[in-house]
């Protein structure tokens, strides 16, 4: 007879970067984008991805996210900049590295479901177009 597994609580769903985590995730940050001496003060960046991860768990608009989260369009211009840097594949693993280290994946039953994404460009024959008919025009009026 086997070991009897020991159940874990269920790890709790992120909505700020807890500080633990943010000494992992900041280095990934700064890499990408080095703090200048001169010009404009940079954005503080923890409170920008506490507002990323807002607007990705609530699905709200961007314009909705709460001020305490800085400027909507500072939030949504360091997601475009990160997500085209690739720093989110980057934290991405950290979070699952930290996530394995707590047991909190079960490898074997992981799976992707592409059911949401929608058809780019079509991906289907086009039908020609059915011309109208002469039956199916109201009769002009002539003044």
């Amino acid at each position: 007879m086997g070991r009897k597994k020991t159940r874990r609580k269920p790890l709790a769903t992120i909505w700020e970067v807890p500080d633990e985590l943010w000494r992992r995730i900041e280095p990934i940050l700064k890499e990408f984008w080095p703090r200048k001496s001169t010009g404009r003060p940079p954005a503080h960046l923890r409170q920008t991805l506490n507002g990323i991860i807002f607007r990705m768990r609530s699905g709200c608009q961007w314009d909705q996210l709460p001020a305490k989260y800085g400027p909507k369009s500072t939030v949504h211009g360091w997601f475009q900049r990160w997500a085209e840097g690739g720093v989110f594949e980057k934290i991405w693993a950290v979070l699952v590295a930290e996530c394995d280290e707590l047991g909190g994946v079960q490898w074997k039953w992981q799976a992707a479901d592409g059911m949401l994404g929608k058809a780019r460009f079509g991906g289907g024959k086009r039908r020609a177009r059915t011309p109208p008919t002469a039956g199916n025009q109201a009769p002009r009026s002539t003044s």
